[in-house]
């Protein structure tokens, strides 16, 4: 399927099978497309928290208990969920790693870039926590743009999704001991194969005119 039908045909799925599975190899692929997001800086700010058990969906569901229970069925019957989480600070430790890593990989043809990088990285946080103070927020957008890749990716390969901000943070947080590893949820994506119940499936995608949300200069 080539992208452009895959944004087109990909919709918000409301009803899984239960029964029905991904396959291990296409689930290793649509997680490695999400290690690979892009993101401001090359910060990667996130982390993610994958369920296929039972077991591990039933955990993420805690999450969707009273006022998100309408949400629970789309944890429990998806074949796979991912939590998106992101970093509740840019870290001296993560900075660092992330250098590393660049390094490791061979990004630098000598110390000076090195260097360069190290010091965009850090102007950028610095702008953000100091003079927009809008750090968690400017790192919550980096994991979005992870998001993204992710539904495309899975529309891509005929898998349906469902994100999700309807659950409790908190609970969700406490449950899978997020806070203390730096991190928090921010939105839940459940993956599968929809059901016959699915409402949606069958109703028209529908989004404003090209006139409207494009202005070509």
């Amino acid at each position: 399927m080539s992208l452009s039908s895959a944004a087109k045909t990909r919709y918000t799925t409301k009803a899984y099978d239960a029964n029905r599975k991904i396959p291990q190899e296409t689930i290793d692929d649509l997680l490695d497309l999400l290690r690979h997001s892009p993101s401001s800086v090359n910060s990667q700010p996130w982390h993610f928290v994958v369920a296929s058990t039972d077991e591990g969906k039933a955990r993420i569901a805690k999450g969707t208990d009273a006022n998100f229970a309408y949400n629970e069925p789309k944890v429990l019957n998806a074949s796979h969920v991912v939590v998106l989480c992101t970093r509740t600070d840019m870290t001296e430790d993560h900075l660092n790693a992330v250098l590393e890593q660049e390094s490791a990989d061979g990004r630098f043809a000598n110390d000076g870039a090195r260097a360069t990088q190290d010091n965009t990285r850090r102007s950028y946080v610095s702008l953000h926590r100091y003079e927009q103070k809008d750090l968690q927020h400017w790192m919550e957008k980096q994991t979005y743009l992870a998001l993204g890749t992710l539904l495309l990716a899975a529309a891509e390969q005929g898998i349906d999704a469902t994100p999700m901000e309807g659950f409790d943070f908190r609970k969700l947080d406490e449950e899978l001991g997020l806070r203390g590893k730096g991190f928090t949820s921010l939105v839940l994506v459940s993956l599968g194969y929809r059901s016959d119940k699915d409402f949606n499936a069958t109703l028209p995608k529908s989004r404003l005119s090209e006139e409207v949300v494009i202005t070509r200069l």
